[in-house]
């Protein structure tokens, strides 16, 4: 279901929210197949076997527990902080600054937030990469949802509680369709970026998403006025 954007209702919105990976970025950068490759280097080295046999961990996880790290968490007490700061220690030249996308934020009215599965130390690097680091006004990141990912209903109560949002005027856009759920639950607005995101149209419910784009940039710019372009 694709819903226009005039038939959705968003001028009661004061809280943008945004997923970081593979959202405010597209997927073409390939910036997580860094990532990717430093988890299954920690995997090798934590359980001692091959790349094979580490990739299948790692993506069973991911899919079993919302993250990697949640599920060595859970299954082989892995400290997340060595976890965190080992995966995200990459390059982020991949990633360029973006005017059009800075344009499109900037005509938003209210907070723009980040909500993430990653930590807020490499959130920001991404954000500074991308030219729009100075436009946001808060993260929540793994650490304040205790290590708990999105889409577990906790790591989204802590959100809300975090960043202070209400949830009934707060805006969601993220890549992973089933995140999105625990989101509209809470009665926000839903934009789904179907993108091309790994299992990123897993568990889609087409009645959890308001908005169905692909594109951030080209979404915001479809916004009406005062939030879009004329």
């Amino acid at each position: 279901m694709r819903r226009d954007v005039m038939t959705v209702p968003i001028d009661h919105i004061d809280s943008w929210i945004f997923d970081l990976d593979n959202t405010l970025y597209p997927p073409s950068a390939q910036l997580f197949d860094l990532i990717d490759a430093r988890m299954g280097a920690f995997i090798m080295r934590l359980l001692d076997v091959d790349a094979v046999e580490a990739r299948r961990v790692q993506k069973q996880y991911f899919h079993d527990h919302g993250t990697t790290m949640a599920g060595l968490m859970r299954h082989h007490d892995v400290d997340p902080e060595n976890f965190l700061v080992d995966v995200h220690d990459i390059a982020l030249d991949r990633l360029s600054v973006d005017t059009r996308l800075r344009a499109g934020l900037e005509r938003l009215p209210g907070r723009k937030l980040i909500f993430t599965n990653a930590d807020a130390d490499y959130a920001a690097r991404v954000l500074e990469a991308r030219g729009i680091a100075d436009l946001f006004d808060g993260i929540c990141d793994i650490r304040i949802t205790g290590y708990i990912p999105k889409p577990d209903a906790a790591a989204y109560a802590a959100m809300v509680s975090h960043l202070g949002v209400d949830p009934a005027r707060s805006l969601f856009v993220e890549d992973m369709a089933r995140n999105l759920t625990p989101a509209k639950a809470l009665g926000m607005t839903t934009v789904w970026l179907d993108n091309g995101s790994e299992s990123g149209h897993r568990d889609h419910l087409p009645d959890h998403v308001d908005f169905h784009a692909s594109d951030i940039a080209d979404w915001l710019d479809t916004l009406p006025q005062p939030w879009g372009i004329s």
